[in-house]
Order: structure tokens, then sequence, then C-alpha cells
């Protein structure tokens, strides 16, 4: 899906377009070949520029060719899975040429949206050079915002665990665990990004741009640490879930071992007297029923206490 997007310096009113014009945004979403050819012929970028951000594994990078710039990066992405809100990566490519700033991206996201529906002010998409940077410190934010909200899932969790252990909210914690590996690994890539970013000569020429992007790597650095500091906190909290899980498995593995310790007596007692054979003991006695339980009742008790003192029971 393409859609095209301007705005001026006296309307700063974002508008639709239904062609291509010079100073406009176009934001491309899960395109086809053919729209890929379409964009390629009409602004002169090539087609590997645009087909870079859909293959899911591509990494972060910066790329020149042709007066044309590509950027790549990795912005964080919501979906529903399982009844269950997970956390992924998803690269999109920033190309900027000599007339028009193009987005492409295999899902919709809404670090561009925000754009659109004017939730970021201040915003022109002839200022090119700006406007990438102003989408990079959108992507840092999100993944500030996302990384707040996996720490709050992850404390419901834990909370829900103290209560009962159950596999479901093991599985949720390890998928939190996944999606802060993901965002890790994708903030630190964008960070190398970034860096580059300072010593082109784009953002070189407007003193105001090196501002916004000193920025963007402070926002992407606290993000960097925030992922860490909350991948340990997981990671710990998961050791920790799987160490008191063990030993619950070990009280019950040891009560069972000590019932079947306290009733291996009546059996053995009993399997002796229940022997079809000559010589057994009080075999002609009008009390030997009672008297027989009553030791084996005995035994059992003595046997308890021991268990008892030897904390076994």
């Amino acid at each position: 899906m393409i859609s095209i997007y301007k705005n001026t310096m006296l309307d700063s009113e974002i508008k639709q377009l239904d062609n291509i014009e010079e100073g406009a945004w176009i934001n491309i979403v899960a395109p086809s070949e053919q729209e890929l050819l379409f964009i390629s012929k009409k602004t002169g970028v090539s087609l590997e520029f645009l087909r870079s951000p859909l293959d899911e594994e591509e990494t972060s990078r910066i790329d020149i060719e042709d007066n044309n710039m590509l950027v790549i990066v990795d912005i964080p992405f919501t979906e529903m899975e399982d009844n269950s809100l997970t956390y992924d990566t998803y690269p999109l490519a920033i190309i900027h040429t000599e007339t028009n700033l193009i987005t492409v991206c295999l899902k919709n996201s809404k670090i561009l949206t925000d754009f659109i529906n004017r939730k970021f002010k201040s915003f022109y998409t002839f200022k090119r050079s700006r406007f990438i940077l102003q989408i990079l410190y959108r992507v840092a934010s999100y993944y500030l915002i996302y990384l707040r909200q996996i720490d709050k899932k992850s404390v419901m969790i834990e909370k829900r665990l103290h209560k009962s252990m159950k596999n479901k909210e093991l599985i949720l914690l390890l998928s939190l665990e996944k999606s802060l590996v993901y965002f890790s690994t994708s903030l630190k890539s964008n960070e190398i990004t970034l860096e580059k970013m300072l010593k082109l000569e784009l953002i070189q020429k407007y003193p105001e741009d090196q501002d916004v992007l000193e920025d963007v790597i402070i926002e992407n650095k606290q993000a960097i640490e925030m992922a860490t500091i909350y991948s340990n906190i997981l990671s710990g909290t998961m050791d920790a879930f799987a160490s008191v899980i063990s030993n619950n498995l070990n009280i019950v593995m040891k009560l069972l071992a000590s019932i079947t310790i306290v009733m291996s007596i009546p059996n053995i007692i009993f399997g002796s007297f229940g022997m079809n054979v000559n010589g057994i003991p009080f075999n002609n006695s009008q009390q030997a029923f009672w008297l027989v339980y009553g030791v084996t009742a005995i035994l059992c008790v003595v046997c308890i206490i021991i268990l008892k003192r030897r904390d076994l029971l």
C-alpha cells in the first residue's frame, strides 16, 4: 500500500495526495512488487533500497547511492498472540532523496501513523533530514513506552505466580524475556547507526539537526539501559521461580516417600501374619487380631515421630 502526504509552512495540516510531488512523504506498507517498481521509476530509488526492509532479519545500517541515502532501523511492534500482547521488532527503511522522503515497512506502525494523525507537532515533509530525526526520536520513545509496559506486565504475572505456580504464567514470563532480548539487540544495532549518522555531511549542515540527533542517541541509550535492567530482573525472577518450583517438587516427593515408609510397616506385618503356614505367633489367641493391630499402630506412630524429628514428614 502506498500513501503520499505533504504539508507546507503556510499550511501545516498534512494532506494526502494522489500523485507524487516534490517535498512529499511517501509511506509504503507491505508493498507488492508492482508498487516497488512504480516507486522506483517515479523517484529514481533503486529496487535494492526499497526491498531491503522487507527482510525481517535485515539489520540496522546506513547506505548511500546516487544521492539517495538509506537508513534502516529496527522499530518496536506489539501483536496479539493467543489472547496475549507480544512484542517484536521489524526493520523500517527511511530513504532520503533529493526531492522526497520515503518510508518502507512490512507492517503499519504506530510510529508513522502518529505523524499522519498530527500527534507529533512541528514537522514538515519537505524538511527531509529533520523529518528523519523526528522519526528516529519517535522510535526511541516507543521503545521506552513498550519497555515500561513489559515491566508492568512482568510485575502482574509475578503476583499471579505467588498465588499459583502454573505453566501459563511461566510461559508469559518467558515470552516477555524473549521480547526484551529482541529489544536489546535492536537498540544496540540502532545505536551504531545513530552514531554513524552524526558523521554525515547532511546532518552536520544544520546545528539544530545535530542537537536533535544527540537527543535521539540519549533516548536510545536510556532504552538500552532499561532493556538490560529489565532483562536481568526478569531472568533473575525466572531463575528464582524455577528454584521455588523445584523445591516444592522436592517437598512433595519427600512427603510421599515418608508416607510410603510409614505404610510399609503394616504391609510387612500383615503380610507376615497372612502366610498360610504353621507356627504363626498368636495363632490360637482370641485377642491376636487386636494385638497385631495395636503393635502395628505403635510402630507406625514411632516411625512418624522419628520422621518428624528428622524433618522428613
